[in-house]
């Protein structure tokens, strides 16, 4: 009886947990995106810190549509006074409204770029990954007024993001 009672409690809790995983709050991307609105340099405003990112400040990311489907990425920061960059191509998902992206830098390894905000004129964007390790505020300016960047931080936190990591970029 007593090994019942332990396996039906261990059972509960799996399922509880299984429960609170399957409830957490998805990310969702926004209905659309026009990739020639979206096209151009883009600067970092914040972003959850990544070791690729390490030591980086003054970083932007430029997107360039391409004939051949695909989206060229130029990201460029300044480490050590010295400006880095990398380029790569960016593949839509099928019928994403081209809010979800594939970015490649290395073959054959993809990341995805999601764009979960999105300003109606295109003055700034918020990309994520669906797991939400990954987060990025950017603006078309070097810098964003405090009252826009404050209603994409609480638009985050009622998407379920935890954004104590997140850190305010050096332009």
């Amino acid at each position: 009886m007593k090994k019942l009672f332990h396996t039906i409690t261990i059972l509960l809790t799996l399922l509880s947990f299984m429960t609170t995983i399957s409830n957490a709050q998805e990310v969702k991307t926004v209905s659309s995106v026009d990739l020639k609105k979206y096209a151009g340099i883009w600067y970092e405003i914040a972003s959850f810190p990544q070791y690729f990112q390490k030591g980086c400040e003054c970083t932007t990311a430029e997107y360039t549509p391409t004939d051949k489907g695909y989206v060229i990425v130029e990201n460029k920061c300044k480490r050590d006074g010295k400006e880095t960059s990398i380029k790569g191509k960016a593949f839509v998902e099928a019928n994403s409204g081209n809010a979800k992206l594939k970015v490649q830098f290395f073959w054959p390894f993809t990341g995805k770029y999601w764009i979960i905000d999105l300003a109606d004129d295109y003055s700034y964007a918020v990309v994520s990954h669906p797991n939400k390790k990954y987060l990025w505020i950017l603006s078309r300016t070097k810098t964003m007024d405090e009252e826009t960047y404050k209603n994409i931080l609480s638009r985050l936190k009622e998407k379920g993001f935890d954004l104590t990591a997140l850190q305010v970029t050096k332009q």
